[in-house]
């Protein structure tokens, strides 16, 4: 690994997070602001909602901009409606105003996760790619690790407002880092032609990709089941197991460095057996485990150790899916990494945000419901994973 690896990596994975934080941040926040705002449940998980789906919609501008104008340019516009979206959302009285703040703020937000997976392909492909993006991710694990403690510490002594004044800063320093930390990875002779038609062309090409649309959509069920999970474990651990927001925003901390521990053993395990066998083994293993945590907590056996054993050994096995479907969904678009990029976020955000409608519909207030929905999201990714093995395979055999 070369300091500009590390460099690239500090720096975009701080971008990334930005969104990210301004999410795991006021989890603790959700039942608070229900009480100050006189809100259901519902309501509340709307405001989250709607943040993941202009997460997942923004993407698709973004993309193919910064094809045409370059990494940078994008960057700069995304940050500002973040912070401009943060403020208003800190000074919101009505739930509604909260949930379309929140939309705009996403589309803000957005700008970092797409931005950043195509700056990692156009620098690396293969195994360096897999080894950036890991630890891009690591710098990522910030996120749920860390907010969720700051948040649970500004609810218990300060008011929830505190918590989009701060992640507002945050946005705020994120421009200067872009402005003088981050280098322009697209060069001018790089770039498409800034036409509509150019634009769509571009989508149709990485449409047609089946490889890029199986593995999206592998990573799109496995980030699925971590939303999931991300948007429910507050209401499951703190109203149905008494956790207190500090011992929930540990216990989810918990969980998250599963996650992004193992994310980093990519970068050897991808070198040393391969990219397919590696997301082969992670895909088989994730599915079993919410399988097998479903099945036994169906069965009685849900106490909270139960749950968070179960979870922290799935999102450990997550951690080897994620990175790797990115660099292989990527691989054969280093010429619009931007656009297919912004396709493949789009595509898992609004595949999460599906799931999470669906275990928001579903929740009766205890684990049950949530478990359920996480195991569905692990088994559609199996069963994706194993078509598009047996279709690779019936394509070799043809050649």
């Amino acid at each position: 690994m070369n300091a500009r690896m590390l460099k690239n990596a500090l720096i975009l994975g701080l971008i990334t997070a930005i969104g990210p934080f301004a999410i795991d941040m006021y989890l603790p926040a959700l039942p608070a602001i229900g009480r100050d705002m006189g809100a259901d449940t519902a309501a509340v998980q709307a405001s989250l909602m709607s943040f993941f789906l202009a997460l997942g919609l923004g993407q698709l501008i973004y993309g193919p901009i910064s094809d045409i104008y370059g990494r940078k340019k994008p960057l700069y516009f995304g940050m500002t409606l973040f912070v401009i979206c943060g403020i208003g959302a800190a000074m919101s009285t009505d739930i509604n105003w909260l949930i379309g703040l929140r939309f705009f703020q996403g589309l803000g937000a957005c700008v970092g996760g797409v931005i950043a997976r195509a700056v990692v392909r156009d620098l690396h492909t293969g195994a360096e790619a897999a080894q950036l993006m890991s630890l891009l991710m690591l710098v990522f694990s910030i996120s749920p690790i860390l907010a969720p403690l700051v948040g649970s510490g500004i609810v218990q002594f300060g008011d929830w407002r505190l918590i989009f004044w701060v992640v507002t800063i945050i946005g705020a320093l994120g421009i200067i880092m872009i402005r003088f930390f981050l280098e322009e990875s697209h060069p001018v002779e790089a770039r498409i032609s800034a036409q509509v038609g150019t634009i769509f062309v571009s989508y149709w090409r990485v449409l047609q990709d089946r490889s890029f649309l199986a593995m999206t959509f592998v990573g799109a069920f496995g980030m699925s089941s971590f939303m999931v999970f991300l948007a429910n474990s507050s209401f499951v651990f703190i109203d149905h197991y008494g956790l207190n927001p500090t011992q929930y925003s540990l216990a989810f901390s918990v969980n998250a460095v599963s996650f992004f521990a193992v994310s980093q053993l990519n970068g050897i395990l991808s070198k040393k057996y391969g990219l397919i066998p590696l997301i082969r083994f992670g895909v088989f293993g994730f599915a079993l485990t919410m399988i097998s945590m479903f099945l036994v907590m169906a069965s009685g056996f849900n106490d909270w150790p139960v749950l968070s054993s179960f979870l922290f050994v799935g999102f450990g096995f997550l951690g080897l899916v994620v990175p790797v479907t990115a660099v292989l969904a990527l691989d054969n678009h280093g010429a619009n990494a931007g656009t297919a990029s912004a396709l493949m976020g789009t595509m898992q955000i609004v595949t999460a945000a599906g799931a999470m409608a669906v275990s928001g519909a579903v929740f009766n207030g205890t684990p049950i419901p949530m478990v359920a929905v996480i195991a569905t999201c692990s088994a559609i990714g199996l069963i994706i994973t194993l078509l598009n093995l047996k279709a690779n395979r019936a394509t070799a055999a043809a050649n």
